[in-house]
């Protein structure tokens, strides 16, 4: 997976938006006028500047999707983090033509994420996430498999989970993990993904050992509190989540459909162990938490991480964010928590 080059003028921003970042946050707040939620949170003063520039940019909601695709990938190109070689990164074919990377930060592996990458079911590609990916792989100590599935309407994205789910639990033991230890996981449109296709595996002979999501896409049926809150983010606007489900879901699939909305499920229990992050000033705040204390209603081990002073997309962040940095890897330790082997598997083992 080549990554892009950045183009002099991305580099120059990339380098300000770091040297802003590394600035103290004392200072930053003498600029940055940090706005406060309804809650009484205050937004890191990092990512306020950066909602200040974005509001002024472009967006790809104005697009048809072909050409909406370039402006993530020049975000990242820009804005990636420089992380540490790890010990291993391969490029992989799955069935059906599908690619994936796999992320190994050290000799051991305590397990497997499959991971589905954030982008409304039309944005986003590998690519664009491998700084993430990797940060995940080193702060879990697991191996992070990061899909491409395809951008396609519903349900190719959940077709196209399966297949990577299958093809990792096929692989793993190969890989010197155990296929109980497989874990399902991604951000926004992919943490929808990953638990749909949690729920989607339940009763099978192997199911995830755990389902890490990252501000998920809950319930496109429902209009929540947060969504008016925070419905001019320039992080995620109510009028993008709008385009990404006209383009998302096919005429006839119904928005309460419990595979586009997992939230609209009769019955989560059986679900494996979940950690659930969301972000203070987010759209997607309010379902993400629903849906975790709904897990833990019906007697899902839960956790849920509520980094109150950032946005949505956070994890894309972590170049010039400390605030982004540090909700990251709480978010890579919970996962890592629980997947831990209790004393008995150990001894197994």
């Amino acid at each position: 997976m080549a990554a892009r080059t950045p183009s002099l003028s991305q580099r120059l921003i990339r380098c300000a938006t770091i040297l802003c970042g590394r600035t103290p946050a004392a200072i930053l707040n003498l600029f940055a006028d940090a706005p406060t939620n309804k809650a009484g949170s205050r937004m890191a003063p990092e990512i306020a500047l950066l909602m200040k520039a974005m509001a002024d940019g472009p967006d790809y909601s104005d697009h048809e999707p072909v050409r909406a695709r370039e402006m993530p990938d020049a975000d990242s190109a820009t804005f990636a983090e420089v992380l540490p070689p790890l010990y291993l990164v391969e490029d992989l074919e799955l069935p059906g033509g599908l690619a994936a990377t796999r992320y190994r930060a050290s000799a051991e592996s305590a397990g497997l994420l499959v991971y589905f990458h954030g982008g409304g079911f039309v944005l986003g590609n590998r690519t664009g996430y491998d700084a993430p990916a990797r940060r995940l792989a080193i702060h879990s100590g697991l191996d992070v498999l990061a899909v491409e599935y395809r951008e396609h309407p519903f349900p190719a994205p959940l077709e196209d989970a399966l297949t990577a789910w299958d093809f990792a639990v096929a692989l793993a033991p190969a890989w010197g993990i155990p296929a109980t230890r497989v874990a399902v996981g991604g951000d926004s449109a992919g943490a929808n993904i990953a638990t749909v296709l949690a729920s989607r595996l339940r009763g099978r002979a192997v199911v995830p050992a755990a389902q890490a999501l990252l501000y998920p896409v809950t319930d496109l049926s429902v209009f929540y509190d947060s969504h008016r809150e925070f419905s001019d983010s320039p992080a995620l606007s109510v009028k993008q989540i709008g385009w990404f489900v006209d383009h998302y879901l096919p005429p006839g699939i119904e928005r309460h459909d419990p595979r586009v909305s997992p939230m609209q499920a009769q019955d989560l229990s059986g679900l494996p162990p979940a950690v659930v992050a969301v972000a203070g000033f987010d759209p997607l705040r309010d379902e993400g938490i629903d849906y975790a204390e709904r897990l833990a209603a019906e007697g899902v081990p839960t956790r849920l991480l509520r980094e109150e002073k950032l946005v949505h997309g956070f994890i894309s962040f972590t170049a010039f964010s400390r605030t982004s940095r540090a909700a990251t890897v709480r978010f890579a330790e919970a996962i890592a928590e629980v997947m831990t082997p209790n004393p008995l598997e150990k001894a197994k083992r």
